[in-house]
């Protein structure tokens, strides 16, 4: 017998997290989560259970659940994602609430997000600066059609999308805000091959062989490509914060700092072009 609670035991015996078995289980028949333990001896269609299954192994055979499951929540909203995206992860919010901070409600600012991907951070200034008008950027086309759907799904008439790689799209013009989450992973980094990394887009995790090559090029176009007094904002790994610190101030950025994220490492470096 296909039963909720009897489903739910079953992938829990296959999978390390069982928030995850429930989050499947609650995709599949249509209903949040709680609604599971209200009605755990609910029965359950062969169909939906043959569905259910069939997810639960592909997770257990290491596939992200976002994928699986077609979104991620981010900021205050769900994203569809894909298999041409990265994952959004809680820590990029960090760098949404810096730039928040640096853009006052009801300013007509001009905003880049470089290397969209999903549109997490474009998506999220956006929503929260209506008066913003924010510009969204990756080299990937199908990544940038997973931000477009995104944009339509949540109403925002004030982002722009445009293909191409980092700078290249700015068309020779100046921001009051760009803000990025790069790769930062190096190449030849054992974790890429573990976890939920195997999955994604190798070429929005992995930047060179020490991972900084993309920031070396968001630090060295910065200038041309801010306002006066302009910020950039970076997120990066957790050991990188003195690089790119010294990679910003190289490209003559001023009050340079990293900011650090709930678990206490350095997560975002920003930089300012100098107001005179």
């Amino acid at each position: 017998m296909n039963r909720i609670d009897l489903l739910l035991r079953e992938a829990r015996g296959r999978l390390a997290d069982g928030a995850e078995a429930e989050l499947m289980l609650a995709y599949v028949l249509g209903q949040p989560r709680s609604w599971l333990f209200a009605y755990s001896d609910a029965a359950v269609a062969d169909e939906l259970a043959q569905r259910y299954r069939a997810l639960v192994a592909r997770r257990a055979d290491g596939e992200p659940v976002a994928y699986l499951l077609g979104q991620r929540g981010f900021w205050s909203f769900d994203l569809r994602v894909t298999p041409a995206t990265l994952i959004p992860r809680a820590e990029t919010e960090l760098l949404v609430e810096l730039a928040l901070a640096r853009v006052p409600a009801g300013r007509a600012a001009r905003i880049a997000d470089l290397g969209t991907g999903s549109g997490a951070i474009a998506l999220a200034l956006a929503r929260e600066r209506p008066a913003a008008q924010v510009l969204a950027t990756d080299v990937s086309a199908a990544a940038l059609a997973v931000a477009q759907d995104n944009a339509r799904a949540l109403a925002l008439a004030n982002v722009a999308f445009r293909e191409g790689d980092w700078y290249a799209p700015l068309q020779g013009e100046r921001y009051e805000l760009i803000a990025s989450n790069p790769p930062y992973i190096a190449e030849d980094d054992a974790h890429l091959e573990q976890g939920d990394l195997r999955h994604e887009p190798r070429g929005a995790l992995a930047s060179g062989a020490d991972g900084l090559d993309a920031i070396r090029v968001l630090a060295a176009g910065a200038s041309a490509h801010l306002q006066r007094g302009g910020w950039l904002l970076i997120e990066h790994g957790w050991n990188q914060g003195d690089a790119v610190r010294g990679l910003l101030r190289d490209a003559g950025l001023v009050e340079v700092a990293t900011e650090r994220d709930l678990e206490g490492r350095d997560r975002v470096t920003l930089g300012r072009a100098p107001a005179g």
